[in-house]
Formats: structure tokens, sequence, C-alpha cells
């Protein structure tokens, strides 16, 4: 099956030369506009975002990124590089191969860089005899591999569909199987999700082996994770956090009201109790704004005459220590 490269900056819109805050910037823009919940009425959406969120899974990450780029430099070279060779050879290499559609990863990203269809363990002899003619049973192997989840979905719970197309050289034809996913509400990121017996198919009227899916949060452009709770960039104005302000914080429900105090300082930390994800014992998270400060990039002339007035009337200084 030829495998198309994926060109990841070219997903993101972003020079090769793109630094951790442009990458960053890029991501959350696009993945604001095509995130399922947003991008309902848009087809393909949920593709999209899952593209976003590989790219993004790569391109921020160092040690993936170095090794895209040196894959990427030599992808259309007539004679593959060591490591390409290598990989090739892995896959190529007689045994079977597993492909998944519907997991959020291309096939670039799970042969290259990620998981593509791992068989873990070994074949477990569930009966033998030996001398007398009697045939051994052995248990197929297990397989695992990544499966990308939203946010809304650790909240909800959700059913997949993903195929797994199982190609092996040595047994004619690939056959593609149509697996139905439940995810959980409450699913924990590396939690694995088993699929009893749609692993490898045993010998000798073994049984055959699991599917686990490891569970990998689909980044999300306004959240971080952190266990059940989740951390959002409050971004107020100078005007905001000196004078007060009552703001709206998205939530994975709702929008919700929060006032902010005058004097407000940035790094301040402001916990909006049960509002994130699902616990175990069925109690949820706390969700905490962190707020930073922006400033204008630009002022019209009458607007920088009033900073300069508050310039030389404030005897504020941030570089004195309390």
């Amino acid at each position: 099956m030829p495998i198309e490269f994926k060109d990841y900056y070219q997903t993101l819109g972003i020079d090769r030369n793109a630094t951790g805050p442009e990458i960053k910037k890029a991501f959350r823009k696009l993945a604001r506009k095509y995130h399922p919940d947003v991008a309902k009425d848009q087809p393909k959406a949920a593709d999209k975002f899952s593209e976003i969120n590989e790219a993004n899974e790569v391109l921020s990450d160092p040690d993936k990124r170095l090794k895209y780029d040196t894959l990427g430099a030599n992808w259309n070279q007539p004679e593959p590089s060591p490591e390409q060779k290598s990989r090739f050879d892995q896959a190529a290499g007689g045994g079977p191969e597993f492909h998944f559609e519907g997991t959020g990863f291309s096939d670039f990203f799970e042969e290259f860089l990620g998981s593509r269809g791992r068989a873990s363990g070994g074949f477990g002899r569930t009966g033998a005899q030996g001398m007398g003619g009697e045939r051994f049973a052995q248990r197929g192997q297990d397989l695992e591999n990544d499966i990308l989840v939203t946010l809304e979905e650790v909240m909800h719970g959700s059913t997949r569909m993903i195929s797994l197309e199982r190609t092996d050289p040595r047994a004619g034809p690939s056959a593609i199987q149509t697996l139905r996913v439940k995810i959980p509400a409450g699913v924990h990121e590396g939690q694995m999700i088993r699929l009893a017996g749609k692993g490898q198919k045993g010998f000798g009227g073994g049984e055959s082996g699991n599917l686990y899916l490891r569970v990998v949060f689909a980044q999300h452009p306004d959240f971080r994770v952190r266990d059940n709770d989740l951390h959002y960039n409050l971004e107020l104005s100078p005007w905001e956090a000196v004078l007060g302000a009552t703001v709206l914080i998205p939530t994975l429900d709702s929008d919700v009201s929060l006032k902010i105090p005058a004097g407000t300082i940035a790094g301040r930390q402001f916990r909006l109790r049960g509002k994130a994800l699902p616990k175990a014992d069925g109690t949820r998270g706390d969700l905490y704004a962190v707020v930073s400060l922006q400033v204008p990039s630009h002022s019209t002339p009458e607007q920088k005459i009033l900073w300069e007035s508050l310039a030389t009337t404030s005897t504020f200084n941030p570089r004195e220590t309390s």
C-alpha cells in the first residue's frame, strides 16, 4: 500500500523555520476553525481537525520534528536514507501488516512517527503435546495502536467506527474489518481500550489475540490538560486588569461569567470548580483560568496621548520590590 507523504508545515500554513510560539499560534487558529463542535456544518471538518492535531503533535515535539525533518528532506530522493530503508524493510518483512482508519492518525504518521499496528506479547501456547502427534494450539498476538480522542469525547463518551486492514503477503488478499469502539466518558490519556479477540488469529485452534487502543488526547485550542483539571489562558487588557471586568470563560459545557477584581495581576489563577474532566468517582476536575496581560500592538495618536498621560501621572513602578 503506497503511503502518502504528509507536509505538516503546509497543513498548519507555516514556514519550515517556524518557532514554537508560531506553531502554537497556527495550531490554535486552525483548531478553533475546524473543531468538530464549531464546524458541525462543514463536511469533513473532523478529518481536518485530526490532520491539524497530527501536524501539531509532530512539529511541537522537538524530537519528532527532528525525525520528521530528516525524513522529509530525503523523501523524494531516488535512493532512500538508511533510516527510511530500515523502516521500509521492517514494513515489508514478509509478515502481516495492519492499517487503521478512523483512529485520528494517518498511515504516514503511524508508519514513520507513531505506532502503526504494533504486535505486543508473543504467541501463548494454550495446549501442547509433542511426540504423539497432537497439535499445538497457539494464541494469536495482541495488537496495539493509538486512537486520538477529543476532550468532548472524554466528557460525554462516544462510539467510533474504525477500520482495520490486515495485509499478509503469505496469506493472499488483504481483509478489512469494521470495528465499533466505545470510548467511555472519563477515559484518561494513556488508557488502553480493549477489543477482545480483534488481534491476530490463533493457530491450531488457539484463540485470537486482543486489540488494544491507547488513548491519546487531541490537543484543544483553548485548554491544557492536567490530570482531570483544565488550564485556560485568560488574556486581559491592562484596563480590565486595573479596573476590573466581567468576562466570559469557555468550558466544555458552555460559557460562564467570571468577575475579575480590580488590580488583578498576571499569573493569578481563578478556579472554576467542577468545570473540567470527569473523575472515576463521578465528580469533575476544576478549570483554572490563568491570567496573562496583553497590550495593543498599535495605538492611534489619540490613544498614544492617553498612554503618555498615564505614564506621567502614575507612580507605579513594576521593577520596585515591595
